[in-house]
């Protein structure tokens, strides 16, 4: 099993979410297509941990949650990505996106039994079915939730009324500033990922209200 942690100081997550029902589907869909480079269906496997034997803290915050995801798509499976989120910056400080605090680890093997050597316990798993869209930095994801068969394990296709949930994200990390020696790459900084994501807000006006969650 080889673990690779992607963790950097001030490394971030940019987001606006929405929602919305199934008859606003095509309309939806054909808008995203129309401003974004590409397009594919998404299907992925969900698990939520939270560390074993650790309670809540004095000031009444839930410790860090561990999250691991897979990709699920036509029989075959990606290796599991373990990630987690600190608490989001206060909307005085990013009142137009939730922008949280993220470290991510790919992981080779069992990356279960690596979430359990550390410490945590499994407290439920979802799937995710949808659309994937990329567009610049961003990656936008369209989803149903499916449900987990307790017997199978297996997911329950949603019905066709479950509420459709949109994530416009940032693909990778952002940083708090950009690199400004010569020579050097520059990085995504909050500030520009913020602003890509009002995009696509002004772009889905009137059909999808995406915001600000304080998750």
């Amino acid at each position: 099993m080889f673990a690779n942690t992607q963790t950097h100081a001030h490394a971030y997550e940019v987001a606006l979410f929405g929602e919305f029902f199934a008859r606003d589907l095509k309309a939806i869909l054909n808008r995203l297509t129309l401003h974004t480079e590409s397009a594919a269906p998404m299907h992925t496997r969900e698990i939520l941990f939270e560390q074993f034997g650790v309670q809540s803290q004095v000031q009444g915050d839930e410790p860090a949650l561990l999250r691991a995801k897979k990709e699920l798509g036509d029989g075959t499976e990606s290796g599991w990505t373990l990630f987690s989120y600190l608490k989001p910056e206060s909307v005085r400080v990013h009142p137009e996106a939730t922008v949280r605090p993220w470290a991510t680890c790919e992981v080779i093997g069992d990356a279960l039994s690596f979430a359990s050597a550390l410490g945590y316990v499994q407290r439920s798993q979802i799937y995710k079915r949808g659309y994937a869209f990329r567009r610049g930095a961003l990656i936008i994801q369209m989803f149903q939730q499916e449900q987990v068969d307790p017997k199978t394990s297996l997911p329950i296709p949603a019905h066709t009324d479950t509420l459709w949930e949109v994530e416009v994200k940032t693909a990778t990390q952002v940083n708090t500033s950009a690199q400004a020696s010569s020579g050097h790459v520059q990085v995504s900084t909050v500030r520009t990922a913020i602003d890509a994501v009002l995009e696509v807000q002004l772009i889905m006006k009137g059909l999808l209200d995406l915001r600000r969650q304080d998750l």
